[in-house]
Protein backbone atom coordinates (compact mmCIF):
# COMPACT_ATOMS: atom_id res chain seq x y z
CA UNK A 1 0.00 0.00 0.00
CA UNK A 2 1.64 2.91 -0.94
CA UNK A 3 3.11 5.22 2.00
CA UNK A 4 0.07 8.16 1.20
CA UNK A 5 -2.69 6.51 2.50
CA UNK A 6 -3.95 7.16 6.06
CA UNK A 7 -6.17 5.12 8.07
CA UNK A 8 -8.63 6.34 10.18
CA UNK A 9 -10.50 3.45 12.92
CA UNK A 10 -13.64 4.40 14.21
CA UNK A 11 -15.81 3.04 17.07
CA UNK A 12 -19.55 2.27 16.13
CA UNK A 13 -20.15 4.59 13.37
CA UNK A 14 -18.58 7.42 10.97
CA UNK A 15 -18.00 11.03 11.82
CA UNK A 16 -21.33 12.99 11.12
CA UNK A 17 -18.99 15.15 9.05
CA UNK A 18 -17.40 13.12 6.86
CA UNK A 19 -18.13 14.00 2.92
CA UNK A 20 -18.08 10.79 0.65
CA UNK A 21 -18.52 12.25 -3.25
CA UNK A 22 -20.92 10.27 -5.32
CA UNK A 23 -19.28 7.11 -4.81
CA UNK A 24 -17.63 5.30 -1.87
CA UNK A 25 -16.09 2.15 -1.76
CA UNK A 26 -17.02 -0.51 0.68
CA UNK A 27 -16.18 -3.81 2.62
CA UNK A 28 -16.84 -5.73 5.64
CA UNK A 29 -15.19 -8.30 8.01
CA UNK A 30 -17.26 -10.74 10.22
CA UNK A 31 -16.46 -13.63 12.40
CA UNK A 32 -17.44 -15.70 9.79
CA UNK A 33 -19.55 -16.65 6.53
CA UNK A 34 -23.15 -17.23 8.08
CA UNK A 35 -24.64 -13.51 8.98
CA UNK A 36 -26.89 -15.49 11.29
CA UNK A 37 -24.18 -16.76 13.46
CA UNK A 38 -21.36 -14.61 12.98
CA UNK A 39 -21.51 -10.87 13.91
CA UNK A 40 -20.58 -7.92 12.01
CA UNK A 41 -17.02 -6.43 12.95
CA UNK A 42 -15.78 -4.12 10.54
CA UNK A 43 -17.13 -2.04 8.01
CA UNK A 44 -13.96 -0.40 5.69
CA UNK A 45 -15.15 2.74 3.29
CA UNK A 46 -12.94 4.69 1.26
CA UNK A 47 -14.23 8.08 -1.07
CA UNK A 48 -11.12 6.81 -3.90
CA UNK A 49 -8.85 9.50 -2.03
CA UNK A 50 -6.23 7.30 -0.66
CA UNK A 51 -8.08 7.43 2.85
CA UNK A 52 -9.85 4.58 4.57
CA UNK A 53 -11.84 4.38 6.99
CA UNK A 54 -12.51 1.67 9.19
CA UNK A 55 -15.91 1.27 11.55
CA UNK A 56 -14.96 -1.23 14.37
CA UNK A 57 -18.23 -2.81 15.91
CA UNK A 58 -18.51 -4.28 19.22
CA UNK A 59 -20.79 -7.11 20.00
CA UNK A 60 -24.53 -5.68 20.07
CA UNK A 61 -23.47 -2.03 19.11
CA UNK A 62 -24.98 -2.33 15.57
CA UNK A 63 -27.14 1.23 15.43
CA UNK A 64 -24.63 3.22 13.49
CA UNK A 65 -26.88 5.99 12.10
CA UNK A 66 -24.64 7.92 10.17
CA UNK A 67 -23.35 5.04 8.36
CA UNK A 68 -27.00 3.82 7.88
CA UNK A 69 -27.63 7.22 6.44
CA UNK A 70 -24.44 7.06 3.94
CA UNK A 71 -25.54 3.43 3.17
CA UNK A 72 -29.42 4.19 2.60
CA UNK A 73 -28.39 6.89 0.63
CA UNK A 74 -29.40 6.45 -3.55
CA UNK A 75 -27.32 9.74 -4.86
CA UNK A 76 -23.98 7.69 -3.77
CA UNK A 77 -22.90 4.85 -5.36
CA UNK A 78 -21.75 2.29 -3.11
CA UNK A 79 -18.75 0.20 -4.81
CA UNK A 80 -17.81 -3.65 -3.86
CA UNK A 81 -16.00 -6.62 -4.28
CA UNK A 82 -18.21 -9.55 -4.09
CA UNK A 83 -21.45 -7.38 -3.38
CA UNK A 84 -23.61 -10.13 -2.37
CA UNK A 85 -21.73 -11.22 0.67
CA UNK A 86 -20.88 -7.42 2.12
CA UNK A 87 -24.80 -6.20 1.06
CA UNK A 88 -26.39 -9.24 3.06
CA UNK A 89 -24.56 -8.77 6.33
CA UNK A 90 -25.13 -5.36 6.26
CA UNK A 91 -29.25 -4.98 5.62
CA UNK A 92 -29.06 -8.16 8.08
CA UNK A 93 -26.84 -6.70 11.37
CA UNK A 94 -28.29 -2.41 10.16
CA UNK A 95 -32.05 -3.18 9.01
CA UNK A 96 -31.55 -1.20 5.91
CA UNK A 97 -31.94 -1.49 2.34
CA UNK A 98 -28.83 -0.56 0.50
CA UNK A 99 -29.62 1.19 -3.05
CA UNK A 100 -27.30 2.09 -5.81
CA UNK A 101 -24.67 -0.91 -5.68
CA UNK A 102 -21.71 -2.02 -8.40
CA UNK A 103 -19.82 -5.10 -7.71
CA UNK A 104 -16.53 -5.22 -9.54
CA UNK A 105 -16.59 -9.02 -9.36
CA UNK A 106 -19.75 -9.15 -11.30
CA UNK A 107 -18.48 -6.56 -13.92
CA UNK A 108 -15.38 -8.46 -14.32
CA UNK A 109 -17.32 -12.22 -14.80
CA UNK A 110 -19.00 -9.96 -17.14
CA UNK A 111 -16.17 -8.34 -19.29
CA UNK A 112 -13.49 -10.55 -18.78
CA UNK A 113 -14.76 -13.66 -20.21
CA UNK A 114 -11.52 -15.57 -20.99
CA UNK A 115 -10.44 -15.91 -17.14
CA UNK A 116 -12.36 -17.38 -14.37
CA UNK A 117 -9.98 -16.00 -11.91
CA UNK A 118 -12.21 -12.60 -10.85
CA UNK A 119 -10.50 -12.05 -7.12
CA UNK A 120 -9.99 -8.60 -6.06
CA UNK A 121 -6.04 -9.85 -5.68
CA UNK A 122 -5.99 -11.02 -9.66
CA UNK A 123 -7.95 -7.93 -10.75
CA UNK A 124 -5.71 -5.46 -9.12
CA UNK A 125 -2.71 -7.41 -9.91
CA UNK A 126 -3.60 -7.30 -13.81
CA UNK A 127 -5.66 -4.24 -13.84
CA UNK A 128 -3.69 -1.55 -11.83
CA UNK A 129 -0.40 -3.62 -11.07
CA UNK A 130 -0.77 -3.63 -7.36
CA UNK A 131 -0.18 -6.79 -5.61
CA UNK A 132 -2.36 -7.06 -2.17
CA UNK A 133 -1.23 -9.01 0.47
CA UNK A 134 -3.94 -11.00 2.10
CA UNK A 135 -2.68 -13.07 4.73
CA UNK A 136 -5.39 -11.38 7.69
CA UNK A 137 -8.04 -12.89 5.39
CA UNK A 138 -8.81 -15.96 7.88
CA UNK A 139 -7.62 -13.39 11.05
CA UNK A 140 -9.83 -12.36 14.22
CA UNK A 141 -11.62 -9.71 13.59
CA UNK A 142 -13.78 -10.32 17.12
CA UNK A 143 -10.63 -9.08 19.18
CA UNK A 144 -10.74 -5.53 20.79
CA UNK A 145 -7.47 -4.51 19.50
CA UNK A 146 -6.76 -4.75 15.45
CA UNK A 147 -3.15 -5.32 14.89
CA UNK A 148 -1.56 -3.06 12.17
CA UNK A 149 -1.36 -5.90 9.50
CA UNK A 150 -5.44 -6.00 9.87
CA UNK A 151 -5.84 -2.65 9.51
CA UNK A 152 -3.39 -2.55 6.24
CA UNK A 153 -5.75 -5.16 4.77
CA UNK A 154 -8.89 -3.74 5.49
CA UNK A 155 -8.04 -0.85 3.86
CA UNK A 156 -6.33 -2.20 0.83
CA UNK A 157 -9.77 -4.20 0.12
CA UNK A 158 -11.38 -0.83 -0.82
CA UNK A 159 -8.66 1.64 -1.65
CA UNK A 160 -8.32 0.21 -5.37
CA UNK A 161 -12.63 -0.05 -5.66
CA UNK A 162 -12.97 3.37 -8.02
CA UNK A 163 -9.62 2.57 -10.12
CA UNK A 164 -11.12 -0.99 -10.80
CA UNK A 165 -14.82 0.24 -11.70
CA UNK A 166 -13.16 2.97 -14.20
CA UNK A 167 -11.24 0.27 -15.90
CA UNK A 168 -13.98 -2.42 -15.88
CA UNK A 169 -16.63 0.03 -17.34
CA UNK A 170 -14.62 0.62 -19.85
CA UNK A 171 -14.75 -3.49 -20.78
CA UNK A 172 -18.39 -3.72 -20.34
CA UNK A 173 -18.66 -0.82 -22.58
CA UNK A 174 -16.99 -2.49 -25.31
CA UNK A 175 -18.02 -5.62 -25.03
CA UNK A 176 -22.03 -3.74 -25.08
CA UNK A 177 -22.95 -5.52 -21.77
CA UNK A 178 -23.22 -2.22 -19.31
CA UNK A 179 -26.80 -2.21 -19.10
CA UNK A 180 -26.95 -6.29 -18.63
CA UNK A 181 -24.19 -5.52 -15.50
CA UNK A 182 -26.74 -2.41 -14.08
CA UNK A 183 -29.59 -4.70 -14.07
CA UNK A 184 -27.41 -7.13 -12.56
CA UNK A 185 -26.35 -4.51 -10.28
CA UNK A 186 -29.70 -3.50 -9.65
CA UNK A 187 -30.81 -6.92 -8.43
CA UNK A 188 -28.05 -7.35 -5.97
CA UNK A 189 -29.67 -6.23 -2.34
CA UNK A 190 -32.57 -8.59 -3.59
CA UNK A 191 -30.02 -11.73 -4.11
CA UNK A 192 -28.33 -10.36 -0.72
CA UNK A 193 -31.94 -10.65 0.77
CA UNK A 194 -32.92 -14.09 -0.74
CA UNK A 195 -29.80 -15.02 0.95
CA UNK A 196 -30.69 -13.58 4.66
CA UNK A 197 -34.29 -15.15 4.53
CA UNK A 198 -33.57 -18.66 3.45
CA UNK A 199 -32.36 -19.32 -0.28
CA UNK A 200 -28.44 -19.21 -0.32
CA UNK A 201 -27.63 -21.34 -2.47
CA UNK A 202 -31.26 -22.22 -4.52
CA UNK A 203 -31.83 -20.94 -8.10
CA UNK A 204 -35.29 -19.69 -7.77
CA UNK A 205 -35.34 -18.95 -11.79
CA UNK A 206 -34.24 -22.93 -12.13
CA UNK A 207 -36.97 -25.22 -13.69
Amino acid sequence: MAAKTRIHLHQNDLPASLKWGGAVAIDTEAMGLNNHRDRLCLVQLSSGNGEAHLVQIAPGKVNAPNLKKLLTDSKVEKLFHFGRFDIAILQHNLGIHIKNVYCTKIASRLCRTFTDKHNLATLCRELLSVELNKQQQSSDWGQTKLTKEQMTYAADDVLYLHRLREKLDVMLEREGRTKLARACFDFLPVRAQLDTEGWPEIDIFAH
